[in-house]
């Protein structure tokens, strides 16, 4: 007889996500280094400083950290993040980047067939997550004639019909960039008394102008005593550390208990730890970063509308744009080593994803698409 997994890990679909392919580029001859990559929602100026230093000059406390376990709690960065947040530490849990806490999270909560909503298009690790506990999922379909904005009505009804044992929302959500407003989330909260709802705010730092989940996670007396939110946040988008994976989760001390006890010990590298806390520490950096990204997104999405091929809104550092053939689009780009997200994976074959970088890097990218479109390879 063969040996097969589990009925649920069968059905699993990998998941797509942003970056660079190194097969890919080495199949086409290019160096990974040689690309200009704006397909992954990374703060493209690199980490702060002070990490890039602590790392170049490998200290005497970096060799001894890495010489030995890390500490399974990442209990210093975690004190670190609660005097940032000003919260308690026993409400945080760090792990290896955000997508870790996902599955934790459905590997904790969620049972075979139990129903959890998820508002597509959207990250796709929900749904992984999902089909490996065997979750039955609920759908809500974002519309292109509204730009993608979510009906927070519909997602009430659905909430109230379906009563699912979890609620994921992305806030702002991956692909569109699209931010939901307070009084729009709360409307899902108050819905979902009975789910455990989900707000990954991993694009949360580049959002102009965003209001505090951490108050609704936390204060009970703002909501009822209910105890039902859990946040997840990732400094790997925040400070360019997605080598190391660095994200976190927030919410009240039942919730971060639940998660921690089916925590892998050592889940977090010592170096991940390190860079976490120096990341944290430099003053202005990420305040000077948010700056320059925004003057840079604003260059695209002037230069792009003039092009004929104008960004949808969004209020993330990121943007969806209609090109027509993304796969085709993409793999162009990629010819003259640029590289964008082909959004065919969240179901928009006819966008891509486009996340800025610096500005003369932008300008390259602008230059190469009116070459594209004066060779008649997009539509204008």
């Amino acid at each position: 007889m063969s040996l097969l997994p589990r009925p649920e890990i069968q059905g699993v679909t990998v998941c797509p996500h942003g970056g660079i392919d190194y097969a890919e580029l080495e199949t086409l001859g290019i160096a990974p280094q040689d690309i200009l990559d704006f397909s992954a929602n990374l703060n493209p100026l690199g980490p702060p400083p002070g990490v890039m230093e602590a790392i170049s000059c490998v200290s005497y406390e970096l060799s001894e950290a890495i010489s030995h376990y890390p500490d399974s709690g990442a209990c210093h960065l975690r004190y670190a993040l609660a005097e940032k947040l000003g919260i308690k530490a026993e409400n945080i849990l760090v792990g290896n980047g955000s997508t870790e806490l996902i599955r934790l999270t459905a590997l904790a909560y969620f049972c075979r067939g139990d129903k959890v909503l998820i508002i597509e298009p959207t990250f796709g690790e929900y749904q992984v997550a999902c089909q490996i506990v065997g979750a039955s999922l609920i759908k809500q379909q974002l519309l292109e004639e509204n730009d993608f904005q979510l009906n927070v009505d519909e997602t009430v009804k659905l909430i109230k019909q379906h009563r699912p044992k979890g609620i994921f929302i992305s806030n702002p959500n991956n692909p569109t960039g699209r931010y939901l407003p307070q009084a729009d989330f709360e409307k899902i909260l108050d819905a979902g008394k009975d789910s455990l709802v989900v707000l990954d705010e991993a694009y949360i730092s580049f959002v102009d102008s965003h209001w505090s989940s951490l108050n609704l996670a936390l204060h009970s007396s703002l909501r009822a005593g209910r105890n039902n939110l859990l946040v997840l946040r990732s400094m790997t988008k925040d400070y360019a550390l997605a080598g190391l994976r660095l994200g976190y989760g927030v919410a009240r001390e039942e919730i971060i208990a639940t998660l921690r006890r089916i925590c892998p010990p050592w889940n977090v590298n010592a170096l991940a730890q390190k860079a976490g806390i120096i990341a944290m520490n430099e003053e202005g950096y990420l305040k000077r970063c948010q700056i320059e990204l925004r003057e840079a997104k604003n260059y695209l999405i002037v230069e792009l509308s003039r092009i004929g091929l104008s960004p949808l809104p969004s209020e993330a550092n990121f943007f969806l744009v209609k090109v027509g053939d993304a796969s085709r689009f993409r793999h162009e780009l990629l010819k003259r080593k640029m590289l964008v997200r082909d959004c065919t994976s969240f179901g928009l074959p006819q966008y891509i994803r486009v996340a800025p970088r610096t500005l003369p890097e932008c300008q390259s990218l602008v230059g190469a698409v009116k070459e594209l479109v004066a060779r008649g390879l997009v539509p204008c």
